[in-house]
């Protein structure tokens, strides 16, 4: 056996630059490196040398590097994705809110973080965590729970098997999720003779799993036996690639489609069968097929709270769940009837299995009415008071009009995520959620992960203040690495959206807007000073007209641009129609009268709520 005598991290690089989608590309697109102790020798020194066989990129936050490979990942639909590295200790665990959230919403993303000595030479070695009854515990157990796979590199021969492992995860659709190699420090330099046949390149083949044909017969008797099905569409509907196989099941069996965070933009919001979306911050239109359905068929979905109501949405008291998703996990949830296969390959067959039927027909003018309504309420206001503040609907309109069929709207937690899944109408792929962990700080992040994905498409990223003050400092290395998106932050100087889930359950305003803190002073926080000193283009809007122009000037841009405009936090998007309840406890007990009366609706509401059996 021919063998090659490498350090475990030069035998690390090798490996990952040999492994190949079927497209002819790196499987792994590159690492995100910050270096400290624990990883600047051994693994730095082996990513050097590589140079572009397994290019390296500098960036300013391990967490926030994390999030742009994650939104790469889920920009390319699964089919690539990037390694990230850090030093160990505060390194290290920046990453962990990274991988969960990687982990939640099913994305691929390696993580290499530097871990302590093996040999226990230097113990304890600066940033050690020490633990008095355990000796083999380090900082980086913390990614056990939110890793799909997990190992500790402490032999250069480990890599042997941990590599194939890692990169069978990440490649299956069903175990698709966040992979963490903790890589001690002293193994890194060590060397092996590694079989040169393991660093032959290699093609990951992202396999369609096909369903049992006793469940498919199953669900198409379900179908024909349903007088109001309707289809949850999900993210797994568009990693599986089967948008248009969705669009023509709906037509073709006349089944209206309703939309999860992350199933949305799966079907244009032109397309006939596309109701809008669903649940909570869901549509009226989608709401109202959803209370009337016998049949509820989830598409690649996990049925989360938001888009079931907290499971008091899909009321019928005779109505029957199915599942269709690649999970097996996934898709037994809530007693659904389920069917585990890849999600186009499933439609197909539930379709050949249904022939030429048809479901009874559905009102298709309350999606028109619908729609009406999103455009009146996104509208910019006419004829307002003096000191009036733009609502985020008509931010959303705004963007709205100067959108093409290029334009993808991304965001990740507070306001925005609710009134966009409500308001924005996105063309086929063009929305981009990451709802699944809500990760305030992903935005900035995530846009130029998004970018970098998908460098043709004009990429929108909506930011409120307080996600932009969180985790804003890619901003500078989308800045160095000309990568450009625009970002709309909103400004409404605080939380506002908590702030309102606060005000709903009967509290007090506290602690979310600034006006209701403990402080000294008000700030008086100056965002376009602060983005224009990281490099980029930055501008006030002062109305709605003027944030329109702004946002058509930035196309030209190769940079990114940042436009503030001040907003209303007392007013929520949802108010003109749409939304559903939410489980969101109400103490039992309190001296506050808004809070008892709260609880009183609370209680009378979870009356509704009912389990999927």
């Amino acid at each position: 056996m021919s063998t090659i005598r490498l350090t475990a991290a030069q035998a690390l690089v090798r490996y990952i630059s040999a492994q190949m989608t079927e497209d002819g590309e790196r499987f792994i697109d590159g690492v995100w490196a910050i270096f400290g102790h624990g990883n600047v020798a051994g693994l730095g020194e082996a990513l050097e040398r590589a140079g572009n066989a397994l290019p390296t990129w500098r960036g300013q936050n391990e967490q926030t590097m994390a999030h742009t490979a994650i939104a790469y990942a889920k920009a390319k639909k699964r089919t690539r994705a990037m390694a990230v590295t850090s030093s160990i200790g505060p390194g290290a665990t920046n990453m962990v809110t990274a991988a969960a959230l990687a982990h939640v919403n099913r994305l691929p993303v390696l993580l290499i973080p530097g871990d302590v000595f093996a040999n226990r030479g230097p113990d304890p070695v600066l940033q050690q965590v020490e633990d008095f009854g355990d000796g083999t515990v380090s900082a980086n157990d913390c990614f056990r729970p939110v890793s799909r796979y997990f190992d500790r590199i402490s032999r250069p021969e480990h890599l042997l098997t941990a590599l194939p492992r890692a990169f069978q995860v990440m490649t299956d659709p069903a175990m698709c999720g966040p992979v963490t190699l903790a890589f001690c420090q002293d193994t890194q330099a060590e060397a092996f003779d590694y079989p040169e046949s393991f660093f032959e390149p290699r093609v990951w083949r992202i396999r369609r799993p096909e369903p049992d044909s006793r469940d498919i017969a199953d669900v198409a008797a379900l179908v024909k036996a349903a007088k109001a099905p309707v289809i949850v569409c999900g993210g797994g509907v568009i990693y599986s690639g089967a948008e248009e196989t969705l669009g023509d099941f709906a037509t073709r069996h006349g089944i209206a489609v309703i939309e999860t965070q992350a199933g949305k933009s799966a079907l244009a919001q032109s397309h006939p069968m596309n109701f809008g979306a669903a649940g909570v911050d869901g549509a009226e239109s989608a709401n109202k097929l959803a209370e009337a359905a016998d049949l509820v068929i989830g598409v690649g979905t996990r049925f989360q709270d938001f888009t079931t109501g907290s499971w008091a949405l899909f009321k019928q008291p005779d109505r029957k769940l199915v599942s269709i998703n690649v999970q097996g996990y996934d898709a037994a949830k809530h007693g659904a009837v389920s069917v585990v296969g890849d999600a186009k390959v499933c439609l197909e067959k539930i379709s050949a299995a249904l022939g030429d039927h048809k479901a009874d027909a559905f009102d298709p003018g309350s999606r028109l009415d619908w729609l009406a309504k999103v455009d009146a309420h996104c509208s910019a206001r006419t004829d307002t008071p003096e000191g009036y503040l733009p609502l985020d609907a008509e931010v959303i309109g705004a963007v709205q009009r100067t959108a093409s069929e290029k334009t993808i709207a991304m965001c990740a937690a507070g306001t925005m995520p609710g009134a966009l899944k409500l308001l924005w109408q996105a063309p086929q792929g063009g929305y981009h959620m990451e709802y699944g962990y809500s990760c305030m700080g992903y935005e900035i992040a995530g846009a130029m992960g998004i970018k970098l994905a998908q460098p043709d498409r004009d990429v929108v990223c909506f930011v409120g203040d307080g996600s932009y003050m969180m985790a804003n400092s890619e901003l500078a290395t989308a800045v160095m690495r000309r990568v450009p998106f625009t970002v709309v932050l909103t400004d409404n100087r605080g939380y506002g959206c908590i702030n309102r889930l606060q005000m709903g359950t009967g509290g007090e305003q506290f602690n979310n807007l600034y006006q209701n803190c403990n402080v000294e002073a008000q700030p008086d926080i100056d965002f376009v000073a602060h983005a224009a000193s990281m490099g980029a283009h930055a501008a006030k809007a002062k109305d709605i007209t003027d944030l329109e122009a702004h946002i058509l000037a930035a196309r030209d841009r190769a940079i990114p641009t940042v436009i503030v405009i001040d907003t209303d936090p007392m007013h929520g998007p949802g108010e003109n129609g749409g939304g559903h309840w939410w489980d969101v406890a109400v103490p039992e007990v309190s001296d506050r009268a808004e809070v008892n009366k709260a609880r009183e609706g609370y209680v009378a509401a979870l009356k509704h709520q009912r389990a999927a059996d």
